[in-house]
């Protein structure tokens, strides 16, 4: 058995540790104040054309891409697993078991760090803060707070990734359910919640917990979860397996398979709105990642029902022991698989490192991760206070410069002007976070705005060009990636510096072999006259190619079916490049 992340198991808080409950009862009067200042609620005021773009459309599907509105759509986002513990969970609802504050503060932190989806759990059978603290009783005051936490993501402007279920033991996970119908649980001998033959009444309590989620209406908006834009999809489970119950089911994976597609099936039964992934890990002996745990990456996902793919990378865990080169690769290959092989959108929808320099790091996988067309990223985790030392990532952490980095290109990568493509957020996210949420509302819109300015067509880039060197002093070389699906591709080129001395200001130049078109281009602005591309560097960053360094650039482009082909000479400033 692959050593697993503690954080999955004995995440903090949960009901044995104790005091976060007690720290609440014991909160400072200013605190308890500012909660029942927040416990007016959320107004549903409407926002600005701007930033209300796509705000009341449903994330969607398009080949192997997320899209709103029909455009394709690249996010930054992270985990805040724990947000649904926030209260006292005793009380009166609104004043006393939620902690208003405490959900719209962290949400205000997520905006001002251009954070636009969080993943997080909707799942608990534990007496302190349990959606289902026993079979089928489903607890009013808890989805009540998720009623809440939902108001405030859209109050903020962010999407959310709820997930229905654990794999692992933390919060009860499905060892609870397997419990109720008198099995035992634990690793690996949770797997029978998977086979219909040993557990049944698995199935049905896990259905009709998701049917009972999906159909709550919403107490403050009125609008049931299951037609509500502020979600942007749902994972069944985090990190199903079907694990050691045979060699050849660690392989095929086909009893986690044909209880994906059951369960999918469910789902969209009942929601066809919305986005569905399993959570799986994207383990396997055949990626050097992990082992062979009874879910593989692709056919697990290939379900009809699952919309897109997901993996969690954790490459410092001494299990794993990968190098960021290693890490990129990985990565790499699971955006490949799930694009040529499954073909759908990826989501890295877990992700962090430990005992490194995390913002190195964070500052060579995001680039990496964008130019290989990842579609999705959510590190783990944001917390609101220091109770992870190991993977949490708090406020004002400086990888975080790094992260909003990311996001500002994704956003520009998604042809966002101004603010996000998230829900509709309400004039005030309550009275305690209204002027921090407009604040950073407003910061976030202008940087969005100035990235994907940058990354738009232009027809004279030599705006951005001031102070150009004529020719890199020693060479370049460049690679062209392709990713072609007949009539759409997408091309991803690295430019690298081999010179002695830095470019000031870059163009490179290239011809496409057939009748391919740019689309859309990021960390570059073009110009195409037929067959020939210039792409020029943005205007305010990637403007320096450093002595041995490298700039990398990406776009979407439409061919004729059978033509396109990798351009066969590149030129930087000028100077002909060689190939790798």
């Amino acid at each position: 058995m692959n050593p697993r992340l503690q954080h999955h198991r004995t995440p903090a808080p949960t009901r044995s540790t104790a005091p976060t409950r007690s720290a609440k009862r014991l909160a400072p009067m200013a605190f308890l104040l500012a909660a029942s200042v927040a416990a007016a609620g959320l107004t549903l005021g409407r926002a600005d054309t701007a930033q209300a773009a796509g705000a009341d459309s449903f994330a969607t599907r398009c080949g192997v891409h997320f899209c709103l509105d029909g455009k394709e759509y690249y996010f930054a986002g992270t985990n805040t697993y724990d947000m649904f513990t926030y209260g006292g969970s005793y009380g009166d609802t609104e004043t006393q078991f939620m902690d208003k504050a405490r959900i719209d503060a962290q949400f205000a932190n997520l905006q001002a760090d251009k954070v636009d989806v969080v993943r997080l759990w909707m799942f608990s059978h534990e007496n302190w803060h349990g959606f289902e603290k026993s079979k089928g009783v489903y607890d009013e005051q808890e989805f009540a707070q998720f009623d809440y936490i939902i108001q405030s993501a859209k109050a903020h402007g962010i999407r959310l990734v709820p997930v229905f279920e654990n794999y692992w033991e933390a919060y009860g996970g499905i060892d609870t359910r397997l419990q109720w119908e008198g099995l035992s649980g634990g690793q690996p001998g949770r797997a029978a919640f998977f086979d219909k033959t040993r557990c049944p009444g698995c199935f049905t309590s896990y259905k009709n917990y998701v049917s009972y989620a999906l159909n709550r209406v919403n107490h403050y908006s009125g609008v049931k979860y299951k037609d509500d834009p502020t979600i942007f999809a749902w994972d069944l489970m985090n990190e199903p397996r079907y694990e050691a119950q045979s060699a050849a089911e660690n392989v095929n994976g086909t009893t986690l398979r044909a209880w994906v597609d059951e369960m999918g099936a469910f789902v969209k039964g009942i929601d066809s709105k919305h986005l569905l992934g399993v959570g799986i890990e994207g383990h396997g002996s055949n990626y050097g990642f992990g082992g062979d745990e009874g879910n593989p990456f692709v056919y697990v996902q290939q379900s009809p029902y699952i919309d897109y793919t997901s993996a969690h990378p954790y490459p410092t865990e001494s299990w794993a022991n990968l190098s960021i080169d290693q890490t990129k690769a990985l990565i790499r290959s699971w955006i490949t698989d799930s694009h040529d092989k499954v073909g759908k959108p990826f989501f890295m929808g877990e992700f962090n490192v430990h005992n490194v320099d995390r913002s190195a790091w964070w500052g060579q996988l995001y680039p990496d991760f964008e130019a290989a067309g990842g579609d999705g990223s959510a590190f783990w985790w944001y917390a609101d206070h220091n109770v992870d030392g190991k993977f949490g990532v708090l406020a004002g952490a400086p990888e975080l410069s790094v992260f909003r980095a990311h996001s500002d290109r994704m956003r520009a990568k998604s042809g966002l002007v101004s603010g996000t493509s998230s829900p509709t957020p309400s004039t005030s996210a309550s009275a305690s976070a209204s002027a921090s949420a407009s604040a950073s509302a407003s910061a976030s819109a202008s940087a969005s705005a100035s990235a994907s300015a940058s990354a738009s067509a232009s027809a004279s880039p030599s705006a951005s060009n001031s102070g150009i060197t004529p020719a890199p002093v020693g060479g370049c070389a460049v690679h062209y990636g392709l990713s072609d699906w007949g009539s759409t591709f997408n091309g991803d080129v690295t430019v690298k510096n081999t010179g002695s001395a830095p470019v000031n200001g870059w163009r490179v130049a290239f011809s496409f072999p057939g009748d391919q078109k740019v689309t859309n281009m990021w960390n570059a602005v073009p110009v195409q006259t037929g067959k020939q591309v210039v792409a020029s560097n943005p205007a305010s960053y990637n403007t320096v190619i450093a002595a041995g360094g490298s700039v990398n650039f990406g776009f979407s482009g439409s061919s004729s079916v059978g033509t396109n082909g990798v351009p066969t000479a590149f030129t930087l400033n000028g100077q002909a490049c060689s190939t790798y």
